[in-house]
């Protein structure tokens, strides 16, 4: 076979005894680094084709289960959204896309019921109320469109506490499993006190604010009483609000008495024996057995493969009050 077809010809080296044999050196060596430098581009250029490919594949990959969910026309379906994980703003179980996948639930074709699969330990209670007051004008707004309802189903996953008990309240029914944790129905705030220790090490607190109580809740100085019946009043009316729909949401299925609403969390079945809860099922169980709708389709909204990326490698830079001050219907969870 004739190598020489495809290979690269190299001239030979010039001979010192040359005329401007010098010169004839330089050109080579000025050659021979334009054509390292263009195969180095061609290395480069394939290699980053590669990794775009690589990306491209991920993203068919991580939405393979959204072509799996697809359904044929005229076929009556259960609309599945998750909530899962920490209910908050940039999360994925924030207000944004929970209820951007409600509405597409509701005005989806051929959507027999919707089953909100909870599995959080709560967090804002600002995105709780959202969700819970969205999903109550859906179902308003289905009914007057539609002249008939549109059922709504929560079903508890591991926890269905605080927070996402505070979503749940909005179905029509919440079926759990009988190891779920289920309530947690109050509102907490987390802060440390640092000035005993900073007194002990002689260290001062420079602290210069424009507004008296503007530095409540600061770590390292001291909480007054007034501030610490002014933040528990703050507290006391947002329980009030998660009593209130609570109350509104479970109506007299309500077994127990004011312990339900102390901040405690029970089992699923004890949360069904006290009226928290109606009954035990899982996702598929309610399609099944409930809505009559045994197929399910996938509405939760997730992140696509850069905005998880970005996610990961980015910081948030804008916080809100609430998780300033650490204002939250977590369970157990310090925000």
């Amino acid at each position: 076979m004739n190598w020489r077809f495809w290979k690269r010809r190299e001239a030979p080296m010039p001979s010192p005894d040359q005329p401007d044999w010098e010169r004839a050196v330089m050109n080579r060596m000025a050659a021979e680094y334009v054509h390292d430098q263009r195969s180095r581009r061609r290395w480069g250029n394939a290699f980053k084709l590669l990794i775009l490919l690589y990306l491209v594949a991920l993203l068919v990959i991580a939405n393979r289960g959204d072509l799996s969910d697809m359904v044929s026309p005229g076929e009556k379906h259960t609309a599945l959204i998750d909530v899962k994980g920490v209910i908050a703003a940039d999360s994925d179980a924030s207000a944004d896309r929970v209820i951007t996948a409600l509405r597409a639930a509701f005005k989806a074709d051929d959507v027999k019921g919707i089953v909100i699969r909870i599995n959080s330990p709560g967090g804002s209670p600002v995105q709780a109320a959202y969700i819970n007051d969205e999903i109550k004008r859906l179902k308003a707004k289905y009914k007057k469109d539609n002249d008939r309802e549109m059922p709504v189903y929560a079903v508890a996953v591991d926890l269905c506490a605080s927070g996402g008990y505070y979503i749940a309240v909005g179905a029509d029914q919440i079926y759990v499993d009988k190891g779920s944790l289920v309530g947690s129905i109050g509102v907490r705030i987390d802060s440390f006190g640092f000035q005993k220790a900073m007194e002990d090490y002689g260290i001062e607190r420079r602290l210069l604010t424009a507004g008296d109580n503007k530095g409540i809740l600061d770590p390292f100085s001291p909480l007054s009483e007034s501030q610490r019946r002014f933040i528990q009043g703050v507290l006391d009316n947002l329980h009030q609000q998660f009593i209130a729909e609570v109350k509104a949401g479970r109506g007299d299925r309500l077994k127990g008495g004011d312990e339900i609403f102390s901040g405690l969390f029970w089992s699923g079945q004890e949360a069904v024996e006290l009226g928290l809860a109606d009954g035990l099922g899982s996702s598929s169980s309610v399609a099944r057995e409930v809505i009559g709708a045994e197929k399910i389709v996938e509405y939760t909204q997730k992140r696509d493969l850069l905005e998880s990326v970005a996610k990961r490698l980015g910081a948030s830079f804008g916080a809100g009050i609430t998780e300033s001050l650490g204002i939250s219907t977590g369970f157990g969870i310090p925000h």
